[in-house]
């Protein structure tokens, strides 16, 4: 990739997540990337985690960027846009993996026909196992977004999509991860019930969910007939499927999706 120079702006875990995994990747160099954050305990860190370079001033920091990568809270946001817009031109590349904030209401807050992409990745970026979905804003070209896709590509998936649908992304693979994180702890709750070590349950649950999630991606098969695979007549695997349809399981993830993408619309209307 030829990002000469990325500017992160907003050190947090999502922001740590995509330069772990570029880094890793080695698809761009710890000396062409500069991290900003209010917290000075937080850039110490990660200089000396990654090598990177840290600063504690936002227009600085990008200045000399040709990516710049927005990584703040929504309501943080309109300050950082304050502090960039006197030196962020046309010729730059703005991410943005802000949730809830369309690319209009960032576009509006610079003086030039500044370039946006609207990202919405998730954690497991981390582990290089990512899922991220862009929208390109009214001045973004196609090669911009083609460069925006192959950097989150590098830590995951990635998809392009209009943005309105975002907020559905933003429910369902933004949020995701934490319903995920709580199914596993529960059925390593559930093995320890049963009998088993805690290390050994906890492991299980967790390449359970691992496996069964690569199935649905190599196959290509609808979960629903995967899951008839595993459900033999009279079994064992049907009769907890009972237990989990009586206690509403696949309405609570569906309403949970839901209430995240209303509170992504919500977010976005401040």
């Amino acid at each position: 990739m030829d990002i000469k120079r990325l500017a992160v702006i907003g050190g947090g875990n999502m922001a740590e997540a995509l330069l772990r995994g570029l880094l890793d990747q080695k698809l761009i160099a710890p000396g062409s990337v500069v991290v900003t954050d209010v917290r000075e305990d937080r850039l110490e860190d990660l200089r000396a985690r990654y090598g990177i370079e840290t600063q504690s001033k936002n227009a600085e920091a990008a200045r000399t960027a040709k990516v710049i990568l927005l990584a703040v809270k929504p309501q943080v946001l309109p300050r950082v846009l304050d502090d960039l817009a006197p030196v962020v031109t046309a010729s730059q590349l703005v991410i943005s993996i802000v949730a809830g904030v369309t690319t209009a209401a960032i576009e509006e807050r610079f003086r030039e026909r500044v370039r946006v992409i609207r990202v919405m990745p998730n954690t497991p970026a981390l582990v290089l196992e990512g899922a991220s979905a862009l929208a390109r804003g009214r001045h973004a070209t196609s090669d911009d977004l083609q460069e925006a896709r192959r950097l989150f590509e590098a830590v995951g998936r990635a998809v392009v999509l209009d943005e309105p649908l975002l907020d559905a992304v933003t429910g369902l693979s933004g949020s995701g991860p934490a319903y995920i994180f709580l199914a596993i702890e529960a059925l390593a709750d559930g093995g320890v019930k049963a009998g088993l070590p805690r290390d050994v349950a906890q492991l299980l649950a967790a390449q359970t969910v691992l496996g069964a999630a690569r199935m649905v991606l190599q196959t290509g098969r609808h979960p629903g007939e995967l899951k008839d695979m595993v459900a033999s007549p009279g079994g064992t695997t049907i009769a907890g499927l009972q237990v989990l349809e009586q206690a509403g399981l696949r309405g609570a993830l569906m309403a949970a999706v839901d209430a995240a993408a209303r509170r992504s619309r919500e977010l976005g209307q401040r």
